[in-house]
């Protein structure tokens, strides 16, 4: 049937026809109307939430496309601002489920205290985005957006403005339906966001941005008025546009429209170049018109310099240059051989004979509390499926810290990372996708107060069900033991009461809070199943200090007589001061901290502290 839809009512709907699955956003005039759209009609099994802000609504939508679902994020163009840094870095992860953030600039202001043309973070994010220009369009575009993200697992931004937000036009909609369920989430390296893949995901976006740039040249959108990137008409005056601007230049021409050439840009990034160039080979002038920024025409005047310049200057637009990671002499001295054919003056003769330096991949310290966390963690678990429980699977969202480290071997405690307080976010996105899971979200003390509250703040207002894990170690640990509120120690060097977490849960409405010493094995794993045995959001404080700033409780030892060489405490534990030596365990005193983490999973005792004698 058709209806008169507003553009963010027609959006709306659009995604709900692609089979959205996870909706979130925070409110923000010209884009409000989305959201509330997709709650009025929700057929009934759609997540949608306000969420407390739209950082914490963008990683909520990464976590449900983690699982395969499709999602949603809605914000304006000031929004973005507080939702760049998960959106900047799930770029980097990818997507599994297509992931849509629909923006809305607001030109003038007419609601807003800057103007910000999200065509620029697009470019500078190294997102795709789609241009919408009309209610009509933008139905079909953000349709078109979802497939567009699967298919080359990154989000997409949806760029919408005021005038296109609030206008309306009948639109053919078709019969509501829920969506199937999605895959769930399956655990993979891809999820964590270290800076080697980091490396390997930004040569990769590079990669395939020309790619998408001549994709876009011959891109159109099903039934959309107007369907996509477009040359019309035959005229010697060539006028490019995009968006809302589009309609203004069609009302203007008319009745003169043989004298007119126009290029329609829909997709304004990666930037369609060859239908650019090839408009631009048939008109003797060009006039742009766009909101805000001049991003249409800039491209344009690069595109009309790069016939000139393509031989003349030579980085990395040319592919001459490395287009990821740092330079150096080497690099830069090999580039200007093969260019000018001029000898570097590095001399890597000097250096020929140097062997490769050893792979020595970052690991928890000896003695960390955070080992002993993770392990409880995944031990609790092991137990909880042996006693029938009912989840499918655990899955443990991580966070940026010493505890990232949670992901190697043996632990195997990471499955996501995202950005900084994410941890708690993507594992609401993942249960909103999934509720057959039992999520944990680890977050560190600091990260805690630095981006975790409002996290959680958001778990508690939209019923998330999931285990949010702080591993208190009283210390910003990874970058250099810097104080935080939950220290009561200041830069001044003055003293004031600690913010005591436990409370601050406890005021955000979490109604389960435990506090557990990780080292105490036994009492943590008892803890993590009584929480699991639970619903709704539940917390656990693993509190025990940073091993870097405690004294030293002096080294544990192994009775070899007793040993048994089973390697238990080496296998599951990865602690660094323990190694085998003559089939047998063997502690290295110069590193263990006497934690006695060891001594209790050993299966014959044969651990214990060494004496004063010894």
């Amino acid at each position: 049937m058709k209806e008169l839809l507003m553009g963010n009512e027609a959006v709306a709907l659009g995604a709900i026809a692609a089979g959205v699955q996870v909706v979130s956003g925070y409110p923000g005039t010209p884009s409000s109307e989305v959201l509330e759209t997709i709650a009025k009609r929700n057929p009934g099994n759609i997540h949608v939430e306000w969420s407390v802000n739209e950082k914490a609504g963008a990683e909520v939508a990464a976590g449900a496309a983690y699982a395969g679902a499709r999602s949603l994020v809605t914000m304006k163009q000031v929004g973005l601002n507080v939702a760049s840094d998960p959106v900047m870095c799930v770029n980097y992860v990818g997507v599994k489920g297509g992931m849509v953030v629909y923006v809305a600039d607001d030109p003038g202001p007419i609601s807003s205290q800057t103007e910000q043309d999200t065509r620029h973070f697009a470019k500078y994010a190294h997102i795709p985005v789609f241009d919408c220009v009309s209610p009509l369009q933008a139905f079909h575009a953000v349709q078109e957006a979802f497939d567009f993200s699967e298919k080359h697992g990154t989000p997409v931004i949806l760029r919408s403005t005021t005038r296109v937000c609030h206008a309306c036009e009948d639109i053919e909609i078709p019969e509501i339906k829920s969506p199937a369920p999605c895959e769930g989430f399956i655990k993979d390296s891809r999820w964590v966001i270290f800076p080697k893949l980091s490396y390997n995901a930004k040569l990769r976006i590079a990669a395939r941005e020309p790619e998408i740039s001549e994709e876009f040249s011959h891109f159109t959108i099903k039934n959309g008025n107007p369907s996509g990137n477009s040359i019309e008409g035959t005229g010697s005056i060539g006028i490019a546009c995009g968006g809302v601007s589009y309609s203004y230049v069609q009302e203007a021409i008319t009745g003169n429209e043989d004298k007119f050439t126009i290029l329609n840009i829909t997709t304004p990034y990666p930037f369609p170049s060859s239908l650019a160039q090839e408009f631009m080979d048939e008109v003797d002038k060009v006039i742009v018109f766009e909101e805000l920024d001049p991003v249409i025409e800039d491209e344009l005047i690069y595109l009309t310099g790069f016939q000139y310049s393509e031989n003349f200057i030579r980085g990395k637009r040319s592919g001459s240059v490395i287009t990821g990671g740092e330079l150096d002499s080497a690099l830069v001295g090999a580039v200007i051989e093969a260019e000018t054919g001029i000898p570097a003056v590095i001399n890597h003769e000097e250096y020929s004979d140097k062997p490769d330096a050893p792979v020595r991949p970052p690991v928890l310290c000896a003695g960390c509390p955070h080992r002993a966390s993770f392990y409880a963690v995944k031990q609790a678990v092991a137990q909880l499926k042996k006693e029938g429980a009912s989840f499918t699977d655990a899955i443990y969202c991580g966070d940026i810290g010493c505890y990232t480290l949670g992901n190697a071997a043996p632990l195997f405690t990471t499955d996501t990372c995202l950005c900084m307080g994410a941890g708690i976010t993507v594992a609401q996105g993942l249960n909103h996708a999934d509720g057959s899971t039992l999520n944990f979200a680890f977050t560190g003390d600091s990260t805690f107060f630095a981006s975790g509250i409002t996290g959680t703040v958001n778990a508690v207002y939209n019923q998330a069900d999931m285990i949010l894990c702080v591993l208190d170690n009283s210390t910003t640990a990874m970058t250099g033991h810097q104080p935080h509120p939950g220290m009561g120690i200041t830069m001044m060097g003055g003293r004031t009461e600690p913010i005591d977490i436990a409370k601050v849960l406890e005021g955000i409405g979490v109604s389960s809070i435990r506090q557990v010493d990780p080292l105490d094995y036994e009492a943590s794993v008892n803890t993590v199943k009584a929480a699991a045995y639970e619903s709704g959001v539940r917390a656990i404080i693993f509190k025990s200090p940073c091993i870097a700033i405690v004294s030293n409780d002096g080294p544990s030892t192994v009775d070899s007589k007793r040993c048994v060489g089973c390697r238990k405490c080496i296998d599951q534990l990865g602690c660094p001061a323990l190694i085998m030596k003559d089939g047998k365990a063997f502690i290295d005193r110069s590193l263990c901290t006497g934690c006695q983490l060891c001594a209790q999973i050993c299966p014959v005792g044969c651990i214990r502290k060494e004496a004063a004698n010894d």
